[in-house]
């Protein structure tokens, strides 16, 4: 739980943190026997007391109700400041998010100072007084004039950093973005590093942004000119610490024509090359209504009724509005506008996620949540409202497309009263429409509508609308696309403007009516290729093809769970939960081999050699086993816990050994000529418990593949024994693992899921719920693929068309292990139902 309340979303949006003071707080008197301790945080526009105990609400007096700030000198108050307000604010009482409680009368604040001098806090507090009766624009400028003050003032403290010998290349003044807020400090670059010293202290005394320290970090500047950025580009850009991903516009574009890159990732990709980021309200990304039917019982996407024209704005949608509109346009005199409101405005998006981001609201509307029915309520009254009303033209936000998060948006997570309506409901979860069982089955069924085949053959001419050559000039103003002259980037030049009032205008408008994201085509945008079946994979151009299951042979070896299993020519080798290894022979059909290697469950399997299987144990060991002579060659300890997972790489003699240990270890000279082992020859730590390993080759290089229990996917260069990648893929642990090409991994997961995921650009092409879990993966090394599912049914897919092609009751409970047998064309099952079946496969033409 965080020590403090206050956060600079309390604060109006761009107001500035200063700094605080530790001090007890009396109101009305000074021999108030109810003083309180806490710290006084000195803003720009505003001073806001946080108590020490949460039962009290935070303080909050603003600079422009106040009617005095004077020091106060007594035998029984020194070091005191007094502050007399005609209004003030409490927030947060107890803790609890709710609108502020406004208080509208006299009052008289004590603040006793413990360390600080109170004459030096006055000076400060009676400038930042003057400064809150100057209007807007002089106000902004004075307190520029402090802040730079400051800047100069300050020195960028080295002892935090990882190495205070690091020697520091150029420092910058900077504002990290975050929602609302701008967080102002300096910015030091080092050869490795990024680091970051906010001016006050509401943040972290310093923050590291590295590869190693913070894989998935990322931060939002912005610099005080353009000559500043670009020196910090061009620094990072020719340092040889920094390796940059880089992934032109038109090679992205084409991957996502050819179907590599889903819609929802290219849309992804779209708005951050156009500069929009979830960081900034007032450029946040834009995603479009797709789906038009909310009133249905059911949904049907191969019905384009189902379905928005993607063609046409939302503005342009309705026939009898835009008449009025145009009428309008038409009588207007240049810069003429088609929509006096736009798609995309920090109020829109907020609009749309009060409920996951409460706190935005409250600093963006002064403390106060919308009257209760014009909130975000119902989905089919927003989409009609966007349809008709003469001044609402919003389109969507990402959230309503992304799966990770479940829908969280749609519900009251944090049980906030947001009030009652008019009808006297109280305002709670937003209501779905009739064909949508739960949040996160509306957001999975939006995320299908959106990668659907219609969508996908239209989704271009909404990328022409918003980011493309429709966007304005001649082709909006046929298109029926025309917004307010001051949303289009370059419009304006606000350099050029010196009448600071104006200048200030035009800021207010540009945020508060929201932004046209930077035009990125200028050509119309390529179409997306459709093949016979929406959901194809550029990967190699394998024939269609399916195999047709037949069951040969059931075997009853094991009188516990079945963990394991692989075929090794006439010979079926599997390793069981008590601890056996048991050999059948296939041409014999009965069991030659039965050996219990240890008393705790074997996990896997895998032939080393010709006759040498190595066995991996609960034990922490790992056995090796001679088939044909029917005895152990050696074990040893490979990890400090349970060995779960192992592959051999024949090429290069190498066992890959995976142990809930959190460690894979690469083992050499394993089953050579029937040799032990010789040495360890890598090792590499994860977070989580490793659940599958995989290998592949890249440029001759190669690389090691992890699965854990975290749902990631790491890859290692094995040369360098460096991390290339780390991927969060699932969020249950990753069961299986499979490489479809070089560049192409499939992965399943505890939870269910299959995922599709392209190594290139680090994008999951597909993903798709297939089972209730499923515990284990296969390739034939082509297109085909089979998922031991829930309650013992393999799936079989084809991954050229990403399609299910049967599903068959293969066993009565988990299928554990499925190995596929090249030299017979057979497919091996095990079980948690103690059994092992052969099926022969056949190829149906």
């Amino acid at each position: 739980m965080n020590k403090t309340r206050f956060s600079m979303l309390l604060l109006e949006p761009g107001e500035i943190y200063f700094e605080d003071y530790s001090c007890t707080m009396n109101k009305a008197n000074l021999q108030d026997k109810n003083a309180i301790q806490g710290r006084l945080k000195l803003c720009s526009k505003s001073l806001v007391f946080e108590p020490r105990e949460w039962d009290h609400p935070l303080i909050k007096l603003h600079f422009k109700e106040c009617t005095d700030i004077d020091t106060i000198t007594t035998n029984e108050a020194r070091n005191t400041i007094k502050v007399r307000v005609n209004q003030y604010a409490e927030m947060l009482k107890e803790n609890i998010l709710a609108p502020y409680k406004f208080l509208y009368e006299d009052e008289d604040f004590y603040f006793f100072f413990d360390f600080s001098s109170a004459e030096e806090c006055l000076t400060q507090m009676q400038q930042l007084m003057r400064a809150s009766t100057l209007h807007a624009p002089e106000h902004n400028s004075m307190i520029a004039t402090i802040l730079h003050s400051r800047y100069m003032r300050m020195v960028f403290d080295p002892v935090m950093m990882d190495d205070y010998t690091e020697k520091i290349i150029c420092e910058f003044q900077t504002e990290k973005i975050s929602p609302l807020v701008r967080h102002h400090g300096k910015l030091a670059l080092t050869a490795t590093t990024l680091y970051f010293q906010p001016f006050s202290n509401i943040e972290n005394g310093l923050e590291i942004y590295g590869a190693e320290e913070s894989p998935t970090s990322h931060l939002y500047l912005s610099f005080q000119s353009e000559n500043d950025r670009d020196t910090v580009c061009h620094i990072l850009e020719e340092s040889p610490n920094v390796n940059l991903e880089r992934v032109h516009v038109e090679e992205m574009t084409l991957q996502w024509q050819n179907g590599i890159v889903s819609n929802y990732d290219y849309l992804l990709y779209l708005n951050c090359l156009s500069d929009r980021s979830k960081n900034d309200l007032t450029q946040y990304p834009i995603f479009p209504w797709v789906v038009a039917d909310y009133i249905s019982e059911s949904i049907d996407f191969g019905s384009a009724d189902m379905f928005r024209d993607l063609s046409k704005p939302m503005g342009a949608l309705n026939p009898d509005r835009l008449e009025k509109l145009l009428e309008r346009y038409h009588e207007m005199s240049e810069p003429k506008f088609l929509y006096g409101s736009h798609y995309s405005a920090p109020g829109l998006v907020l609009f749309y996620l009060v409920r996951k981001y409460p706190q935005y609201m409250l600093c963006l509307q002064n403390g106060r949540f919308d009257h209760p029915d014009r909130m975000f309520n119902s989905m089919k009254d927003v989409y009609k409202n966007c349809l008709k009303n003469m001044s609402d033209f919003k389109e969507l936000v990402p959230e309503f497309y992304d799966t990770s998060a479940k829908g969280d948006f749609l519900v009251n997570l944090y049980d906030i009263d947001f009030g009652a309506r008019h009808d006297g409901s109280k305002v709670v979860n937003v209501k779905l429409p009739p064909w949508a069982k739960s949040p996160e089955d509306f957001v999975v069924k939006l995320r299908e509508a959106l990668e659907s085949e219609y969508v996908s053959r239209y989704l271009h001419q909404w990328i022409d609308l918003i980011f493309g050559y429709k966007q304005r000039g001649a082709e909006a103003v046929k298109a029926n696309n025309v917004y307010h002259h001051v949303c289009y980037e370059g419009s304006i030049d606000l350099d050029c403007i010196y009448d600071m009032n104006d200048r200030h205008a035009f800021e207010v408008q540009i945020m508060e009516f929201g932004q046209v994201p930077k035009q990125l085509f200028t050509k119309p945008h390529v179409k997306r290729i459709i093949p016979h079946i929406t959901k194809q994979l550029s990967i190699k151009d394998y024939e269609n093809y399916e195999y047709n299951l037949e069951c040969l042979d059931t075997i009853w070896l094991h009188k516990e769970a079945v963990n394991c299993v692989l075929r090794k020519d006439d010979r079926i080798i599997s390793v069981c939960k008590d601890g056996t290894l048991k050999v059948y022979d296939t041409v014999q059909r009965k069991q030659i081999r039965s050996v219990v290697l240890c008393s705790t469950p074997l996990s896997s399997c895998v032939m080393v050699g010709e006759h040498i299987v190595a066995v991996g144990s609960w034990d922490n060991e790992i056995y090796l086993y001679d088939v044909e002579y029917g005895r152990i060659v050696e074990s040893f300890r490979a990890h400090d816990d349970s060995v779960n997972c192992l592959k051999w790489l024949p090429k290069e003699h190498l066992l890959i050994s995976g142990g809930w240990d959190g460690v894979v270890r690469v083992w050499g000279n394993v089953g050579k000529t029937g040799q032990a082992l010789r040495g360890l020859k890598a090792e590499f730590d994860h977070d989580g418990k490793i659940s599958t390993v995989a290998f592949r080759y890249r440029r001759h290089m190669l690389e090691i593949i992890a699965g854990t229990s975290d749902g990631e996917v790491y890859i290692w260069d094995y040369s360098s024994k460096e991390l290339i990648n780390k991927i969060s893929i699932h969020s249950s642990p990753v069961n299986g693992v499979c490489l479809l090409r070089e560049d192409r991994i499939v992965t399943v997961s505890d939870a269910g899921d299959l995922n599709v995921t392209d190594l290139t650009v680090l994008n999951s092409v597909y993903q798709k719920r297939v089972s209730a879990t499923v515990t284990s993966l296969c390739c034939d090394g082509a297109a085909v693929l089979w998922c031991g599912g829930g309650a013992g049914s393999l799936l079989q897919w084809n991954m050229t068309t990403v399609a299910q092609l049967s599903e068959h009751k293969a066993h009565d409970d988990l299928i554990r292990s499925i190995h596929y047998d090249s030299a017979s064309k057979t497919l091996i099952t095990a079980s948690d139902d103690k059994s092992i079946k052969v099926w022969q496969l056949t190829q149906i033409s």
